[in-house]
This record gives C-alpha cells, sequence and structure tokens, in this order.
C-alpha cells in the first residue's frame, strides 16, 4: 500500500488546508482555521473538485475528533500547547509584508499582543532570541509564543502589507 497522498496549502489571513487523497482515491481536505476552528470537506466521487459535504467544528470539537483519530496529530504551524494556554507557532514574514526590510521592534510585537518572538528561520538557519534591532525579511519565519488570541494578533500585525 502506498502512502497517501496529503497536500497542505497556506490560506494567508485563514490557516492551512489539508488535502488528502484516499487509497480508494476519495477526496477530503480540512481548512485549519487560525482561531482553532477546522472545516471538514468532503468531495463528490464523480467530481473530485465538487464538494458534496462541509462540516465546521469548533475547536474543542476538532480536538475531540483529532484525538479520537490519532492523539499525537498537530498542525504543521502549531508546534506546541500546553495546558497552560500558550501556543508555539510559525509565522511567516512575506516580501509584500509591509515589516520586510524594517526592524523587529518596530513592529511593537510584545507590547501590542503580549506574544512574544523567540526565534528567526531565515533559509537553513535558525536565529535564537533576535534582537529590537534584527531586521526582518521576505521569507523569515518567526517562531512566535503566546496565547492563542496573542498569536493571531501576531499573525494579523505580521501579515499587514
Amino acid at each position: 500500500m502506498s502512502a497517501p497522498r496529503l497536500r497542505a496549502t497556506p490560506l494567508p489571513g485563514i490557516g492551512v488546508q489539508y488535502d488528502l487523497v484516499t487509497r480508494e482515491h476519495g477526496h477530503l481536505s480540512v481548512v485549519a482555521h487560525r482561531d482553532g476552528a477546522r472545516t471538514v470537506n468532503v468531495y463528490r466521487a464523480d467530481d473530485p473538485d465538487s464538494c458534496a459535504h462541509s462540516l465546521r467544528l469548533s475547536g474543542a470539537e476538532a480536538g475531540a475528533l483529532i484525538d479520537a483519530l490519532k492523539p499525537s496529530h498537530h498542525s504543521a504551524s502549531l508546534l506546541y500547547t500546553t495546558d497552560l494556554g500558550l501556543v508555539a507557532e510559525r509565522i511567516e514574514v512575506s516580501a509584500t509584508s509591509r515589516w520586510n526590510g524594517r526592524l523587529l521592534g518596530e513592529t511593537c510585537m510584545r507590547t501590542e499582543t503580549g506574544a512574544s518572538i523567540v526565534a528567526v528561520l531565515r533559509r537553513a538557519e535558525a536565529i535564537p532570541s533576535p534582537a529590537p534591532d534584527f531586521r526582518l525579511v521576505g521569507g523569515d519565519t518567526l517562531i512566535v509564543i503566546g496565547t492563542r488570541e496573542g498569536v493571531d494578533a501576531a499573525a494579523a500585525i505580521l501579515g499587514q502589507e
């Protein structure tokens, strides 16, 4: 049996869409929304581009379903969640971001969101604990830690064009 085909597609401002084609050629997708909600879509067998059914799940409902399917599953961008309500997430700075070429301190990230940028991934390099005078570049991936709300607010700030 071949490995399942799973494709992840970033949906800027929304989250990530995961598309799965099963060994029986069934097609389903899950949209992992930034707020923790999930939308599960099942596509028609006779037209794989036509959605037959869509089901929106709250974050708690999605968590219960994930636990039922595979307890160790997590989003590609979500790095860690604790019972304390903290998450660490990867957020990319796009080439069109207003922050491309500007200093990290200019974002006022911690003051505005309460979230912390603990590292920057640039090409094959990891830069831990970037200082306020660190210059952001389009394509940088920032590791942001905070509450779900704080990380979402950080993503909104970093997504500004």
